[in-house]
């Protein structure tokens, strides 16, 4: 940026009205990351000195409700005024200008003589106020100063959905740790209990297992892990089952090096997998197999998760990725959901199926996505 504005100088850009656009574009790009962080302290401090610079005024402050939260600029002592002059515009909702009746100063150098007060909306709602404090309020100003408190506002209904949909994510992932299987958990401690006489060593092994499947599972995590951990996770997922299937489940795991790192939505891969089992190959007699591969295409990462069972009727496999809580399935719905949300709607459960065909499911994620990251 530094060198952008070195070639951005008279004589470069042409004109000091294109010069003033791109300083006003520029202040814009720089406070809009902290807006999007919501309205606190901290965030309005770090936006509060550009949005002085975007309207060229001695003094800008950002207030909530009913406290100031940032000053930037001349006069300080001004901050005691702050919450007051918000009061009334969280009340009505309308940008007005107040002058010194309003906030008496007995500082005779004190340049301040006039404030424009703007209210802050998130969702109908007045959140805070954007105040400019001058020598004297134009209506132009008045004008530039309702847009930037506008364009504060919309940043600040862009954070508040960024919080809504981490919210509804975390919501599901809760959801979804509710329905792994407790028959899961009863099977794998009765597995582990099964070798405590015969074989110690390897009920010691089974529980550590048990015990890092279901601290990895059940514990605080944030959106997005990593593609090397949510295979780590079904790897003892695996363990434990191989423990009760014995070699009636057999597992062909084929990963590439180059996707390990990849982000995808926690636990978005372990559900696929439990249905593979509990649905695919509990019900087959005999040998049963789950493949899962997961190979470097590009920009993206491929993964399936395929078993070799006794397969399912199509149109259930349709209500369950609808969200229909009827159908007996471990979160198709919820994962199918969590991938959209996460990369738009070309990234869903790919499920081929059909009754004694097996089933495979595939999903495919980018490799680098704004705003996703473990």
């Amino acid at each position: 940026m530094r060198d952008l504005w070195r070639w951005l100088r008279p004589g470069h850009l042409g004109t000091e009205a294109e010069l003033a656009t791109f300083r006003t574009l520029h202040s814009a790009s720089r406070t809009a990351p902290e807006l999007r962080e919501g309205l606190t302290t901290e965030s309005a401090e770090r936006a509060v000195r550009h949005l002085r610079d975007l309207l060229g005024v001695p003094a800008v402050a950002l207030t909530d409700t009913v406290s100031m939260l940032a000053w930037d600029g001349r006069f300080g002592h001004h901050e005691r005024d702050t919450a007051a002059l918000a009061a009334n515009v969280c009340e009505s909702g309308n940008t007005v200008v107040r002058d010194r009746k309003d906030f008496s100063c007995a500082d005779a150098g004190c340049g301040l003589r006039q404030v424009v007060v703007s209210p802050l909306v998130v969702e109908d709602r007045v959140v805070g106020t954007l105040q400019a404090f001058t020598s004297s309020a134009s209506a132009a100003l008045v004008r530039a100063a309702d847009e930037v408190a506008r364009w504060v506002s919309g940043n600040l209904e862009l954070a508040e959905l960024d919080a809504s949909r981490t919210r509804l994510m975390e919501a599901e992932v809760r959801a979804l740790r509710a329905q792994i299987s407790p028959h899961f958990i009863y099977n794998s401690l009765t597995a582990i209990a099964s070798f405590v006489r015969t074989d110690p060593e390897r009920a010691r092994e089974l529980l550590l297992e048990f015990a890092d499947f279901t601290r990895y599972s059940f514990s605080r995590h944030g959106e997005y892990t990593t593609l090397a951990e949510e295979l780590r996770s079904i790897e003892r997922y695996l363990v434990l089952e191989k423990a009760r299937f014995g070699d009636r489940l057999q597992v062909t795991l084929r990963v590439a090096q180059e996707v390990l790192p990849v982000a995808v939505p926690f636990l978005c891969l372990q559900p696929l997998v439990e249905n593979a089992v509990r649905h695919g190959l509990e019900r087959k007699p005999g040998t049963g197999r789950v493949t899962i591969i997961a190979a470097d295409q590009g920009g993206e990462c491929l993964i399936s998760v395929e078993d070799d069972g006794v397969g399912e009727d199509p149109e259930k496999v349709r209500r369950a990725l609808a969200g229909d809580a009827s159908v007996d399935s471990v979160g198709l719905g919820n994962v199918d959901a969590r991938l959209r949300t996460a990369f738009g709607d070309d990234y869903g459960l790919v499920v081929e199926t059909g009754p004694g065909a097996g089933t495979k499911v595939t999903v495919r994620v980018p490799k680098f996505a704004a705003g996703v990251h473990p």
